[in-house]
């Protein structure tokens, strides 16, 4: 006999029920509807039906219960909730491998490492009674649920981009951006050399481009060989936006080294739109050719439309130009320290070679892009190096600093200037997801896998945490906390076990302190009074080497 609890509507619902076989196969009957019981009422009943056996004997020793510090709840209870308010627990379902892939997101959340981190983490969190995990796991299972999470991405990005999606125009705005993260082995089936902007030379990688919607909420997440060029990862975007996301008139926002003329006409094949910067040649040659003109570029912004309906949004931001002017000067002093170090070094070593030391600063004022404007002269007789800087090269070089052209095929009684600016500004939400999942809270590195489905898989749930630290970043604004720190003061609150007679019968849990109950209140989240407790312990399968047992 046991206590079927559920909410339908507002309610909620409580029968007593029991099970029975009949003609082999096991069913369940209603004997009694308690649904009009207050909650102590029913938490009465459930504890007597827990100890019917020995119910005299919990009578007798009725009061001499004793409390000890349970399992950390705070952090899960809030990362659970807002998962369910993000659309997330319904996107991912109520079956065994759908809540392992949500706990996968929330150990993500809170404390990052690999799935046997994730397991241990289980042990000390209340994660199978928040999620209600009926049955224990370990490392192999969460391993395997990588897979699962593969094969059932599309279903589940879906299922959150139909619980997101709001009537509003912005749904036709899709901002993508690529990055690429390094590998730590050489067995990941995805790795390859390939253009590193983490700057780690001589390792394999990985690429990621990232969709997501006008306001930089992620929809889909993709993974790449690691010598993926950035423009080749775009054709799987146009097909996502207009098979699965599109509706009406689609835009696609990229930077100016992901939509190209290729693209571009990809995505005018398949009806849709664009916003993108121009490169600086592509600048220099719309000058030659007197499309736009220099008196253009100004702090407000400025457009220019072409016979053919491009649009060209123009503005100099001069604190780009100032940061690019101290940039160059900075440099070129380095290059200048260098000479002189190496004249120094010619004047006391006669039998060095005027020509090495020439070569070795080329080099280095190359590996600056000075040397367009910068040319070593070797005076041979005097056996020092010269600099001599082409002032009309350089002046040329400067005239574009800080300006930028932004182009779109959309006409200005559809979107103002202004909002194509702001558009393409998005851009940095985007961005800044990509540090949030690799570096930041996330550390979507290293990669703790080698095939390409639990690679995949890895970052899917790397995707759906950012969907929890970008929402909580949001409402803890006003916090003077770090989305991390508030986790980890959310770890602190503990349930309170109760033991009955020697028996552990429930987890309450204690009022919050203050800091604790401000970032529930910011989060909108409510804790309960009691949590159920689990009947089994989650353990992992690799245990602790013999090695360090005997430090």
């Amino acid at each position: 006999m046991y206590i079927d609890s559920c909410k339908t509507g507002k309610y909620n619902r409580h029968l007593i029920r029991e099970s029975y076989r009949e003609n082999g196969k096991v069913k369940h009957r209603t004997i009694a509807n308690i649904s009009s019981c207050s909650d102590k009422e029913v938490n009465a009943i459930k504890l007597a039906l827990r100890h019917k056996n020995d119910l005299a004997n919990i009578v007798k020793n009725i009061g001499r219960t004793s409390t000890v510090q349970g399992k950390s709840m705070g952090a899960v209870w809030l990362v659970y909730n807002m998962a369910k308010q993000l659309g997330i627990v319904a996107a991912l379902g109520t079956t065994r491998e759908g809540k392992l892939a949500l706990w996968q997101v929330i150990a993500r959340v809170i404390d990052q490492g690999s799935r046997l981190s994730a397991v241990r983490l289980a042990g000390s969190h209340t994660a199978c009674e928040v999620l209600r995990i009926k049955k224990t796991f370990n490392e192999d299972q969460l391993y395997s649920n990588l897979d699962w999470l593969n094969e059932n991405q599309k279903t589940i990005e879906d299922r959150l981009f139909k619980f997101r999606n709001l009537a509003s125009e912005d749904n036709n705005f899709f901002l993508y951006d690529v990055t690429s993260s390094y590998l730590e082995g050489t067995q990941n089936e995805l790795g390859a050399f390939g253009y590193n902007r983490d700057k780690k030379k001589g390792k394999k990688q990985i690429v990621v481009g990232l969709l997501c919607d006008a306001h930089g909420h992620p929809l889909s997440i993709e993974v790449f060989t690691g010598n993926t060029q950035d423009p080749a990862t775009f054709s799987s975007q146009i097909k996502k936006v207009t098979t699965r996301f599109g509706g009406g008139d689609v835009t696609l926002v990229g930077d100016r080294g992901m939509i190209k003329s290729k693209q571009i006409t990809d995505i005018l094949d398949n009806g849709m739109h664009y916003i993108t910067a121009i490169t600086k040649p592509q600048m220099e040659a719309l000058l030659k050719d007197n499309v736009i003109q220099m008196s253009l570029f100004d702090q407000n912004l400025s457009e220019v439309e072409t016979e053919d309906g491009i649009r060209y949004v123009l503005r100099n931001n001069p604190v780009r130009a100032k940061d690019m002017r101290q940039s160059r000067n900075s440099k070129t002093d380095s290059l200048k320290q260098m000479i002189k170090k190496k004249n120094i070094y010619l004047s006391e070593h006669p039998k060095a070679k005027t020509e090495v030391a020439l070569k070795h600063v080329n080099e280095y004022c190359k590996k600056l892009k000075l040397n367009r404007w910068i040319e070593i002269i070797a005076n041979t007789d005097h056996r020092q190096l010269e600099v001599n800087i082409d002032n009309d090269v350089l002046s040329h070089e400067s005239a574009l600093d800080g300006c930028y052209v932004l182009k779109t095929d959309l006409v200005s009684t559809y979107i103002t200037k202004e909002n194509v600016n702001a558009r393409y500004k998005s851009l940095a939400d985007v961005e800044w997801a990509f540090r949030t999942s690799k570096t930041v809270n996330l550390e979507m590195r290293p990669i703790n896998v080698r095939l390409a489905s639990r690679t995949r898989g890895h970052t899917f749930v790397v995707m759906l945490a950012y969907l929890i630290i970008q929402e909580l970043s949001y409402r803890w604004r006003n916090i003077e906390m770090t989305v991390e720190e508030g986790i980890k003061e959310l770890s602190t609150l503990c349930i309170t076990d109760v033991n009955l007679n020697g028996v552990l019968s429930a987890g309450i849990i204690p009022a919050p302190r203050q800091s604790v109950k401000n970032l529930l209140n910011a989060a909108d989240i409510k804790l309960p009074k009691v949590l159920p407790m689990a009947t089994f312990n989650v353990s992992t399968r690799k245990k602790l080497v013999e090695r360090r047992k005997t430090l």
